[in-house]
């Protein structure tokens, strides 16, 4: 069985709110110095596998799609398209979102805080748990992104921490139960390898 496609899958560089220990969600900060850096370095490992991309998708916030631009720069791929859409977008933080995540603890607990950052179906008030995050990031993954996999293409995938968590769930074909432990680095690209089935024929993270 021949393989077929690449997908390349990267969370945003550190941005200024996950340097503070705030949370981020739907809330639109910039990268820190850091963040580009880790964006560039991403470029670097990401450059070395060789792979012309046909499309970049992205979310509908700057952290993610100024970390996607730094790699296309970086690889030399700057004129490829690329999709920006809220349907990729971090899960919305909701009441806790631009809240330290101490004085959240403190405001309702160490365990109602735990419970909302790693349960997987109960969402803080007024926003998504990761299974609310999954029911917007993966049919839009199975419908735009899927189809242009089994076509051949290579695709860039420039995201978020739990709307990446999403589709690693399912590529990976994780439980809802491991899912909400897997930590994802900022900045951190993860290369799947498809065979012609559009089965994951090999998986490896770049920055080990």
């Amino acid at each position: 069985m021949g393989l077929k496609s690449n997908l390349v899958l990267v969370r945003h560089g550190q941005s200024e709110w996950n340097e503070k220990n705030l949370f981020t969600g739907w809330k639109d900060p910039g990268l820190t110095e850091l963040g580009y850096e880790e964006a560039k370095k991403a470029g670097e490992l990401i450059k070395a596998t060789e792979i012309i991309f046909t499309s970049m998708f992205t979310s509908a916030l700057k952290r993610a799609q100024l970390t996607g631009e730094i790699i296309l720069k970086g690889i030399g791929q700057v004129g490829i398209p690329v999709i920006k859409d809220q349907a990729l977008n971090e899960r919305d933080y909701g009441s806790l979102s631009g809240l330290n995540k101490d004085d959240a603890r403190e405001k309702w607990g160490n365990e109602q805080v735990h419970i909302w950052r790693r349960s997987y179906d109960t969402p803080p008030p007024d926003g998504e748990s990761l299974k609310n995050t999954a029911e917007r990031v993966l049919p839009y993954f199975n419908e735009l992104v899927m189809p242009m996999i089994f076509n051949g293409d290579n695709i860039l995938v420039a995201a978020h921490g739990n709307s990446l968590r999403a589709l690693i769930m399912q590529l990976d074909k994780i439980s809802e139960e491991n899912i909400v432990k897997l930590e994802i680095p900022t900045g951190a690209p993860i290369h799947y390898q498809f065979a012609e089935d559009g089965s994951v024929a090999l998986k490896q993270n770049l920055y080990e």
